[in-house]
């Protein structure tokens, strides 16, 4: 192919060699420096003899030169030696693909799709770094992550309250708790050997160049120019990661491959790196990749620099509200080499004190908590430190899961304003009683017994009276309707309203008894339960009224009743006897004897309002026991309506809340809800 593109092709090769460490080469060329600056900035295809593509970051150090170079064409050919420039393309792509096939690439290895950057041989072994591990092994599909029993009791009881509460709680309230539930089931399916960091920081707080330097290979952006890292970059230590950088979604021209090693692969297997954009970015979309990817990695790396470390905004809007994260955190304190080493003590512990007042337990003395380090990227002190924490971190194979933990530990405390006030709170027996006893008044239940018991005396007098005094009562009572002892029905105006007022008065009183002590959203279940159940509450304590009150006529009389009438009739005929008697005497009928006519009559005569008097003195208990059991019927329908339509309602609410703070509990890991 004696074209210019095929001349253009073999000048890209020559530049892909000319860029794997040989210096001699780019001097003479003059222009070495210039494509190491332009690799910064541009992603060259390579593009192969037939129609395969390959970015060209896969070369990794060696892949730097690979720029095309048409003015110095002509020299590169002369000093290469060879022919015809179609014959050196071939070679070339032959010998490219042949070191694919020893280095595994066409085996399947990289199932994630990762754009690899490795370094040649040549290239490592001039760097010290060692021959570039083969990875010919077939793939294998990590294994999933697994919860812990405890979390995943406390997964499970989250859910629960979810469920429990979406017909209380308004979507947004449970919006973060329903999050962490979809996040914590989408990690779950995923690897659970592998362990994805993210390193988070400010503009020139050099999280970039720490992020090439723990790769080995220059992946990230680096310069001057602000902001430099526009997208988040991933780097992958080992396979199988794919699905969990397509969860971050980080597209696969994005992707790259650390410097390989056997130290490198021992130390950090199962690594997961991502280089985040500045979160204080000038850029609006920066900052939402930065929030947006920051709630999805397993742990993160802040970067401070020392005249950014105290910003107000890394404080304010990460630091602080993510306290809880601290075990999988790691606080780096970069460019260390732009202080004395005094000055880089005094910045570090002022770091820490900062920390702390945010709220961020350290991880000292081997505490749970955060990792605090100093170091340069630029000088690589302190790196060594940083690495071995961090392979130690991603050994434990635990950031997952105790990441999952501090989210449902943060939605836990968003929840728990509407789940617990640190109050007692619930329907109390006497708030029942009381509710009850309303309720009897405005039914009318004290009248209704007293009534009966007055009928009840009153119908005894008339049983028990003397003939003279009943015929008496009967001539000044004509026309009036004999007493039943039944409440009557009220029909006049102001009594409704006021038996009504009593009943609403009554409801609002226990809906704010059992609402007392309880979380906003709830307390207004509860009010609303009342409210609703006291929706013509009146017109059925009315109906239950009527029917439960005393049977018509008379009320029930003892059995000493009888034998009271005969002696009171007894009473009557004597003295009738004895005044016959007397007129017959007077009369002179009869021989006068006035003794014995009078002692009848006066015996007649005291011994009735006697009996009378002996009748009345009994019938009290009786007439009490009759006013009080109709009292009792009637508080009892009363008492049955308002619990059907009341309270029933109330309690189940008051039910449905104990399960929540009963789940809510479990959530935050105790054996029973906070009240």
């Amino acid at each position: 192919m004696p074209d210019a593109v095929g001349d253009e092709r073999f000048e890209e090769r020559v530049g892909y060699a000319g860029h794997t460490g040989h210096g001699d080469r780019a001097g003479r060329t003059g222009r070495g420096d210039a494509f190491n600056r332009m690799d910064h900035l541009i992603d060259v295809i390579h593009v192969d003899h037939v129609d395969h593509v390959v970015p060209a970051g896969q070369g990794g150090g060696a892949d730097r030169g690979d720029r095309q170079d048409p003015e110095g064409s002509e020299d590169r050919r002369d000093r290469t030696g060879h022919g015809d420039p179609a014959d050196r393309i071939d070679r070339a792509d032959e010998k490219e693909h042949a070191g694919r096939e020893d280095r595994g690439d066409s085996s399947g290895a990289w199932d994630d799709g990762l754009i690899a950057r490795r370094a040649t041989e040549e290239a490592a072994a001039e760097a010290g770094v060692g021959g570039v591990e083969k990875r010919a092994q077939p793939t294998r599909i990590p294994a999933p992550l697994a919860y812990d029993g405890p979390l995943r009791s406390r997964l499970d009881a989250l859910r629960e309250l979810v469920g429990l509460s979406r017909a209380r709680l308004d979507s947004k309230t449970l919006s973060e708790a329903g999050r962490v539930l979809d996040e914590s089931a989408a990690r779950r399916r995923l690897s659970g050997q592998h362990t994805v960091v993210a390193i988070a920081g400010a503009t020139g707080s050099g999280k970039s160049q720490l992020f090439n330097v723990l790769a080995g290979v220059t992946i990230s952006e680096t310069g001057v120019r602000r902001p430099t890292t526009a997208a988040p970059i991933v780097c992958s230590w080992s396979d199988g990661a794919s699905g969990l950088i397509d969860r971050l979604g980080i597209p696969g021209r994005l992707r790259r491959r650390p410097l390989q090693s056997a130290e490198a692969e021992a130390l950090l297997g199962g690594l997961v790196l991502v280089d985040l954009p500045d979160h204080d970015s000038a850029a609006v979309q920066h900052r939402e990749q930065v929030d947006r990817v920051l709630a999805l990695v397993d742990a993160v790396i802040w970067v401070v620099d020392p005249e950014k470390y105290a910003d107000a905004v890394l404080h304010e809007r990460y630091l602080r509200p993510m306290a809880g994260h601290a075990e999988v955190m790691f606080v780096v304190l970069n460019q260390i080499d732009r202080l004395p080493e005094e000055a880089a003590d005094l910045v570090l512990d002022d770091l820490r004190r900062l920390l702390d007042e945010d709220g961020i337990a350290l991880g000292e003395h081997d505490e749970p908590g955060a990792t605090v380090l100093a170091l340069s990227a630029l000088t690589g002190d302190g790196v060594g430190e940083l690495r071995e924490a961090l392979g130690q971190f991603v050994a434990e194979r635990g950031a997952a899961a105790r990441r999952i933990s501090a989210d449902v530990d943060a939605a836990a405390v968003r929840l728990r304003p509407v789940y617990a006030t640190g109050r007692r709170s619930g329907l109390s027996e006497e708030a029942r009683e009381e509710f009850t006893a309303r309720l009897a008044d405005a039914v009318g239940a004290a009248a209704a017994g007293e009534a009966a018991e007055r009928a009840w005396l009153r119908n005894a007098n008339r049983a028990c009276g003397t003939p003279w005094l009943r015929l008496w009562r009967w001539f000044h009572g004509r026309g009036e309707q004999v007493p039943t002892g039944r409440l009557g029905q009220r029909t006049q105006a102001d009594e409704e309203s006021t038996a009504r007022q009593r009943v609403e008065q009554a409801v609002r009183r226990v809906s704010e008894r059992a609402s007392d002590g309880l979380p906003t959203p709830w307390a207004q279940a509860v009010r609303e339960a009342a409210v609703r159940g006291s929706q013509g509450l009146s017109e059925a304590l009315d109906e239950l009224a009527a029917r439960a009150g005393l049977p018509p006529g008379r009320p029930p009389r003892p059995g000493w009743w009888p034998l009271a009438v005969l002696t009171q009739a007894a009473m009557t005929l004597l003295q009738v006897v004895g005044g016959l008697w007397l007129v017959g005497q007077i009369a002179g009928v009869m021989a006068p004897n006035l003794g014995v006519p009078v002692l009848l009559m006066l015996a007649g005569i005291v011994g009735g309002p006697l009996i009378e008097w002996g009748c009345r003195m009994a019938a009290r208990g009786p007439a009490k026991r009759y006013g009080l059991e109709a009292e009792r019927r009637l508080r009892e329908a009363a008492a049955g309506c308002g619990r059907a339509r009341v309270l029933d309602p109330v309690a189940a609410e008051l039910l449905r809340h104990r399960e929540v703070r009963e789940q809510y509990g479990r959530v935050v890991g105790v054996g029973a809800g906070p009240r």
